[in-house]
């Protein structure tokens, strides 16, 4: 049987961050016939896989779309024990992520969460703070329209206290006002489960990010499947909007 190493070679191009939206839990547990809840504890392993594989290729930073500001529409049972789930995962995860020099950042409005899950998120922010080999941000209550909400109100405050000049605004400007500003966006986002669409998420960051969308349910994301995605990336030839000198496309 072949090591992880011999399985999964070490690629030349790869992408520095790479976000992933997490999808199909419910899908997976309601074909094993299985609660919902299942799906987002199986999920969890996903999340240990794909970060093997990104420690071990070197990449930068990995955002993951945890649970979304429309998440809340959810039937409240589910939405309880995602909350439930998620303080066992801080709780739980955090020595692993210090194992791996993993630094965790947490991005999203989280006035909506409660007092106790908000002190775990800051703990485990603050014990993983020093570390530098890669860094795990998980979306929580995140939206790409609140991102970009909460930046423009940045922006106008500080024009209305004469810190801005409007008319000289920039795109770098907006950029580093959003939830993500101290890290380079995202070369590569995935989306499991075979929905092809971006569902709020990372809005301006995503402009010239490489999509692929697996088939797999997030459950079953795993080493293997990462791997192929990053694959992928590596043969594809990004433009940014321009055009090489031998590839005759507009």
């Amino acid at each position: 049987m072949k090591n992880a190493a011999e399985a999964h070679p070490q690629l030349d191009k790869l992408p520095r961050h790479v976000a992933i939206i997490m999808d199909g839990n419910n899908r997976w547990a309601k074909a094993k016939k299985l609660p919902g809840v299942a799906g987002h504890k199986a999920g969890v392993d996903s999340v240990r896989a794909v970060i093997e594989v990104a420690l071990r290729q070197g990449i930068q930073a990995l955002t993951l779309f945890a649970f979304s500001s429309e998440n809340w529409k959810r039937p409240p049972e589910e939405v309880s024990h995602l909350m439930e789930l998620f303080k066992w995962v801080l709780k739980r995860e955090t020595k692993r992520l210090n194992k791996y020099q993993v630094r965790l950042r947490i991005v999203g409005d989280r006035s909506a969460f409660s007092d106790d899950l908000q002190e775990l998120m800051a703990k485990a922010e603050a014990a993983t703070a020093d570390n530098q080999r890669m860094t795990l941000i998980i979306a929580a209550n995140y939206g790409g329209r609140w991102d970009l909400l909460q930046a423009t109100r940045q922006l106008a405050s500080a024009a209305v206290e004469g810190k801005k000049d409007p008319a000289k605004l920039t795109e770098e400007d907006l950029s580093q006002a959003l939830a993500l500003s101290d890290f380079p966006d995202p070369d590569l986002c995935i989306r499991t489960s075979g929905e092809q669409r971006l569902s709020n998420f990372l809005l301006w960051q995503l402009a010239y990010a490489e999509l692929v969308f697996a088939e797999e349910h997030w459950p079953d994301f795993r080493q293997d499947a990462f791997y192929a995605t990053l694959v992928d990336y590596s043969r594809r030839q990004r433009r940014f909007g321009g055009r090489t000198e031998t590839s005759g496309d507009a």
